[in-house]
């Protein structure tokens, strides 16, 4: 899976990796949150691909599939997805029109014959 998105501020390093378990925020569902007690294992490598006055364009590789992973990874390392509803700010809702996460390409093992197929969708913001 590879997702792009277009995150608030400028992301000073080039990639990285953000390992932080989460779990369902249950008083505010469907919210999920950081929990380093409770949470489960969950992985996001990103990379930089470019940075503009106020936001930066980046490529999200989760390596694991947890509910609002991305948004909360990000959020979490201080860069909010633009256009998220349920974890920006208002600021950051108002300056896209959309949720700015697009599934650019997913790849799986079709489940009879195990062949592999790609499917790519180009960004739409």
């Amino acid at each position: 899976k590879t997702y792009m998105a277009r995150v608030d501020g400028v992301v000073a390093n080039d990639s990285g990796e953000i390992n932080l378990p989460l779990i369902g925020d249950w008083p505010n569902r469907p919210l999920q949150m950081v929990d380093h007690e409770r949470g489960k294992p969950a992985m996001t490598q990103w990379r930089v691909l470019v940075r503009e006055q106020n936001a930066t364009r980046i490529e999200l590789s989760p390596k694991t599939g947890r509910s609002h992973q991305l948004r909360v990874h990000m959020k979490a390392i201080g860069h909010t997805i633009l256009g998220d509803a349920f974890y920006g700010t208002a600021v950051q809702v108002a300056a896209a029109d959309r949720l700015q996460l697009h599934a650019q390409c997913l790849a799986l093992r079709h489940p009879i014959g195990g062949a592999w197929h790609r499917f790519a969708a180009s960004v739409p913001f």
